[in-house]
């Protein structure tokens, strides 16, 4: 049971756009949100839409610097320029008219989605736009001009969480987030993507585990390409539960990309909405037994717009609003013929890939030949003796 949840969304969201030929189309979260509409998921009785605030600069200084917001309010009222010391004006991150505003509008969601289940108006609270986990305080980075996730977690801080747990299932290492909580050992963050080895940003190894006084508040478990279903739950269930038990949050918050998926053009993992969608309850479940339901959910990557975003992010939307979809459900015919009149394209036709995801327990044996429980091994042997955890299965 989810209890009283929100979505915390407004049409406007879908200015953060880099522009057209740009991997984050926003496209993706208006397909999304049609999806999740259509399917009863969204509006009526079911999951509240609330509306975003517009984040203030105070609020974005509390983990940007005063100089980057700055140069980010700047450089949007002249577009054409380029700032290389603030990461702006790159093929990664070109900017746009009103890139500040746009910007501040997804932290705003996300620190409102974060107030809402801190003061108890919501258990669950979602901001399918946010999580743009790459943002360093200083400098745009991997798509992201401020880091929403870092700013919502200050805020939980700063107003009285003692203990938050950070979960980020994104193909891409959650290295701003990271960073910015890399001495606080108030702070668990935990990052499951393809290794650095084969993609951006060339980070998140298991050594990685936390600043001084905080060692073991950092976790990355670095995967090989080709991981599907079955070996990215193997090493999420080997590794997040445990630990995050361990931590005893107050809150969970987590970054749900989704480009995690086999047709996701900027990666190498090979998971199906169905793993995804086994994520989602995971963690939907781990925050009812550790933190009495507190959690916040955020989009993140996904660059397979219709064939994947707005699939997994409408099941993750009903998982927040305690109306899981079938995965057998037919996607409704009213979205699909939006996809076809709008884009010429020819929508997926069910909420599934047609996998039951299943996995082998960790428990089960640890096999030092295959890299999948090599890495995983890593991650154990590197962090659980530091969160009094033993990395044996």
């Amino acid at each position: 049971m989810s209890g009283n949840a929100c979505v915390v969304f407004d049409p406007s969201l879908t200015d953060y756009d880099f522009g057209a030929g740009h991997p984050m189309a926003p496209i993706r979260v208006d397909l999304t949100m049609r999806l999740a509409t259509d399917l009863g998921l969204v509006g009526g009785s079911a999951l509240a839409t609330v509306p975003a605030p517009m984040a203030s600069d105070e609020l974005l200084a509390t983990v940007h610097d005063p100089a980057y917001l700055a140069a980010v309010e700047e450089i949007g009222k002249d577009p054409y320029r380029v700032d290389e010391e603030h990461g702006l004006g790159t093929a990664d991150n070109p900017t746009f008219e009103g890139m500040h505003q746009a910007s501040a509008h997804i932290v705003g969601a996300t620190v409102e989605a974060a107030r809402r289940v801190w003061t108890g108006e919501a258990l669950h609270a979602a901001n399918v736009s946010g999580g743009l986990h790459h943002a360093m305080p200083g400098k745009a980075s991997g798509f992201c001009v401020y880091n929403d996730v870092a700013v919502g977690i200050r805020w939980l801080l700063d107003h009285g969480a003692q203990r938050v747990a950070y979960v980020d299932v994104d193909v891409h290492h959650g290295d701003g987030v990271e960073r910015i909580f890399y001495d606080d050992p108030r702070v668990l963050t935990i990052s499951l993507h393809e290794t650095g080895q084969m993609l951006f940003p060339g980070t998140g190894f298991p050594k990685d585990v936390g600043g001084p006084g905080a060692e073991g508040s950092a976790v990355n478990v670095a995967l090989p390409p080709g991981t599907s279903d079955a070996g990215w739950l193997r090493a999420f269930h080997a590794v997040v539960p445990p630990l995050l038990r361990e931590f005893a949050p107050d809150i969970l918050v987590t970054q749900q990309g989704c480009d995690s998926h086999i047709e996701d053009p900027l990666a190498h993992l090979m998971l199906t909405v169905d793993g995804q969608r086994a994520s989602y309850l995971a963690l939907h479940d781990l925050a009812h037994e550790l933190c009495g339901g507190r959690w916040l959910a955020t989009g993140g990557g996904g660059y397979a717009v219709v064939d994947v975003v707005p699939r997994a992010w409408a099941h993750l939307l009903g998982i927040v609003g305690g109306m899981p979809v079938d995965p057998l459900t037919p996607t409704p015919e009213g979205w699909r013929e939006h996809i076809r009149s709008l884009l010429g394209r020819t929508a997926p036709m069910r909420m599934t890939d047609g996998r039951l995801p299943a996995y082998r327990d960790w428990s089960e044996g640890y096999d030092p030949s295959v890299w999948l429980d090599r890495a995983i091994h890593a991650t154990r042997e590197a962090v659980f003796p530091l969160n009094g955890l033993d990395p044996m299965p």
